[in-house]
């Protein structure tokens, strides 16, 4: 039994941030005003807290938008008009583009609204207010209660928590936890299903750089699009396109600043970064530095170039599969970069350190054993068997899900279930068929059957070879016996037998389905054999370390955050809104090597190579730059500004983020991380970490002179107020100002890859 100071040192630990200096992190915006505010006033903040986060007033966070559950928005006017990342809007533009009219790659901004795209599915959410529920959830919840029970009792609460905010589907809900499930926040939305795509830059543009650039600095990518926002005509949210909604008018609109960025200038990022996993234990690191990673950049490597020999071959293929190959391409070279900084950063030492240290405390203290004692062992012994099941489940997504065909075949589980049962109600099997129509013909649309062919081939054959044989489904006994062990032949049965590959065939299988015609379907018997294996061998080991593990990684983040009382920990990111601040600052990415903050048009000249996809420039955007066209966004010194760095903590999901200055204006947009701290969201390395930034100058400059759409930027509120406040022109690194002179800037010899463009993101 545990003693009866529990209570107290859990109190201790939830009453942390109010006797703490606050600096990195990814903030709550709830809480700015009791933790950040005074710090970010000594950076060069000149807003209230109550500018930043209101419930009851316009403020900033009403300027914010989730797009799609997958990146950042920001509303730049009156009318709707949002700005977020080209390769946010990458998969609208591919859809809305053909051979004969291909706006990916040749740029398109609406002339008016009539031209503007719809895009059926695509939704951004608003904030309308957090709240800390903590209490409420865990209300007469024990340490003594056994753990399923206590997750049962508290999704129950979280769910019925959330369902009351909706408000009778008026809003969009959900709880989320904090801190290992210490702590619970509640998250109100208003979503609104009518965004149109009103513009990008040629891919040349948006992409520049490619795989090459990718995760690198320096960039000179113009990673930006343009969408608009509508809804009814009483400004409400609608759950989709309609011709008589209006634009959007939001409580608040980011002024767009082009008076620049100085090195130690304020910047703030505001936005929904995606996943953090900073309180990973030194067995999570390791299982990820020697298996799930190794796994996925193996796995992704050979569909990548697949994908890439295939769409060489054919433009028709390309443009199919450009989405697809960006969105797999970023995070294979994430997991590598990932990979490299953790074994150079020693972040599992670092780790194993930290933990030493706190066993250390615990044992101090015979009052904290009973409370914390079983933590680190009770999670060493439960990654010792996760281990032994992990790469089942990394194959499981990565290979036998990389397939397109068999992902595609378990879409149609839900009818398998129902053919099962004895009997058939006709209104759910049509409303299950009717769900299905949308999102096959979007499948189909960009689906080539021989490409996907020689993926199956290639990853299930990787499958059969890399997975313990005791835990493969039985399908690879099949390919044994009756097709001699060659995967090549057995994918030349199911791709010329199976309706999941065509959609001809698989329209004619709705129009009349039954059980026998989905059983005898090669492709879907593959992926029942997957899915039953995995359900009834894998997951089950899984999930009983995943149970020991979730209440062992809870108790070790109280620990460390009683620990530690000196120090303010924010939340590990999962996708709710967020604030970061900080400066512009250079860096030293390894010896004798240092990176300004800033980029040019200069370096897209010097980088341009007509032989090299990722490295093409527009000729309209080459002849713009050596007139020197750059009007009123060139920089003081004459050239036009591109990109720069903070050191503002950011991770994927913040694609898209506004990075905004002292007063309160847009300065930049937010899309990538350097590659010298690619360890960012399982350790944060305050002297490597930057934030890549598209200069809000350089998207002003292509929107007008290289895409000719004044009237788009005349729509923004343009202000030019004076230097941007912050703490002064010298960059400091561990509080000491560097030498003049120190920073210089410096050209990096780009490597030449035989790899196809890949989206540029921290998404």
């Amino acid at each position: 039994m545990l003693p009866k100071n529990w209570a107290k040192a859990l109190l201790l630990v939830m009453l942390l941030p109010l006797a703490a200096r606050a600096d990195e992190g990814m903030w709550l915006p709830l809480f700015v005003k009791r933790l950040n505010h005074a710090d970010m006033q000594k950076k060069g903040l000149k807003l209230t807290a109550e500018e930043i986060y209101d419930i009851n007033n316009a403020s900033l966070k009403d300027a914010i938008v989730q797009l799609g559950g997958f990146c950042t928005g920001e509303f730049v006017s009156g009318q709707g008009l949002m700005l977020t990342n080209h390769h946010c809007g990458y998969d609208a533009l591919q859809s809305h583009s053909t051979p004969q009219n291909n706006i990916l790659q040749n740029g398109f901004f609406a002339a008016n609204p009539a031209e503007e795209k719809s895009n059926p599915g695509l939704f951004v959410d608003i904030l309308v207010r957090m709240e800390d529920v903590t209490a409420r959830v865990l209300e007469g919840v024990t340490p003594q209660a056994p753990e399923q029970e206590r997750m049962t009792t508290i999704r129950k609460r979280q769910q019925e928590m959330a369902e009351a905010a909706k408000e009778n589907g008026q809003y969009v809900a959900y709880v989320r936890d904090m801190f290992g499930g210490n702590e619970y926040y509640l998250f109100v939305y208003q979503r609104f299903g009518d965004v149109r795509l009103v513009g990008a830059p040629p891919e040349a543009v948006g992409k520049f750089g490619g795989d090459t650039d990718n995760w690198m600095w320096p960039r000179h990518t113009g990673d930006f699009s343009m969408f608009r926002v509508y809804a009814s005509k009483d400004n409400k949210p609608t759950a989709g396109y309609s011709a008589s909604n209006v634009p959007y008018h939001p409580k608040k609109h980011l002024p767009v600043s082009l008076q620049g960025v100085n090195e130690g200038d304020f910047a703030m990022v505001f936005g929904f970064p995606g996943r953090t996993q900073r309180f990973l234990p030194a067995a999570g690191l390791q299982l990820t530095l020697d298996q799930s990673n190794p796994a996925r950049i193996k796995l992704r490597d050979t569909r990548l170039k697949i994908w890439k020999e295939d769409s060489d071959a054919d433009p028709t293929v390309r443009l199919k599969y450009a989405s697809k190959y960006a969105s797999i391409a970023n995070y294979w070279k994430y997991f590598i970069g990932q990979n490299e900084g953790m074994k150079r950063l020693k972040t599992v030492d670092q780790k194993k350190a930290e933990e030493a240290s706190l066993a250390q405390w615990i044992a101090a203290d015979p009052a904290r054993t009973p409370v914390y004692g079983d933590a680190l062992p009770a999670i060493t012994q439960a990654y010792t068997g996760i281990r032994e099941y992990n790469l089942s489940s990394q194959y499981v997504n990565e290979a036998a899900f990389g397939t397109e065909i068999i992902a595609t075949a378990s879409r149609l589980m839900p009818l398998y279930t129902m053919l099962k049962a004895p009997q058939v109600e006709k209104t759910a099997l049509d409303k299950a068929i009717a769900d299905l129509k949308e999102p096959l013909a979007d499948f189909y649309k960009d689906y080539n059957l021989s490409t996907d062919k020689k993926v199956f081939t290639a990853l299930m054959q990787l499958y059969a070879q890399d997975v313990p044989k005791e835990q493969l489904p039985d399908v690879f006994q099949t390919v044994q016996k009756q097709y001699g062990g060659s995967m090549a032949k057995y994918a030349d049965y199911v791709y010329a037998n199976s309706f999941v590959g065509s959609e001809a065939k698989m329209n004619a299988f709705l129009a009349n389905p039954t059980l026998a015609k989905l059983e005898a379907d090669p492709a879907f018997k593959t992926y029942l054999s997957v899915y039953n294996n995995y359900t009834q061998t894998i997951l089950p080991k899984m999930q009983a370390y995943q149970s020991s593990l979730t209440r062992a990684n809870r108790l070790y983040v109280a620990a460390l955050r009683a620990k530690n009382t000196q120090k303010v920990y924010s939340p590990d990111a999962n996708s709710t809104l967020r604030l970061s601040y900080g400066t512009v600052r250079p860096y030293q990415g390894r010896d004798a090597v240092s990176f300004d903050y800033k980029t040019t048009a200069q370096g897209i000249v010097e980088k341009e190579d007509p032989t090299n996809p990722e490295f093409v420039v527009p000729t309209k955007e080459l002849q713009l730059i050596k007139a020197k066209d750059f009007g009123r966004y060139a920089g003081k010194d004459g050239q036009l500004p591109v990109a720069f760095i903070t050191d503002n903590d950011i991770t994927g999901g913040n694609s898209g983020s506004p990075v905004i200055n002292g007063r309160g204006e847009l300065i930049g947009v937010a899309f990538d991380g350097n590659w010298e701290a690619m360890t960012g969201d399982l350790a944060y390395d305050p002297e490597l970490k930057r934030c890549i930034n598209v200069d809000i100058r350089y998207v002003l400059w292509c929107i007008e002179k290289l895409g000719g759409a004044k009237h788009i930027v005349d729509e923004m509120t343009v202000v030019n107020n004076g230097p941007n406040p912050g703490v002064g022109p010298q960059a400091q690194v561990n509080g000491l100002p560097l030498p003049a002179g120190e920073v210089k800037k410096i050209k990096v010899k780009r490597k030449k890859k035989d790899t196809a463009d890949a989206s540029a993101s921290v998404n």
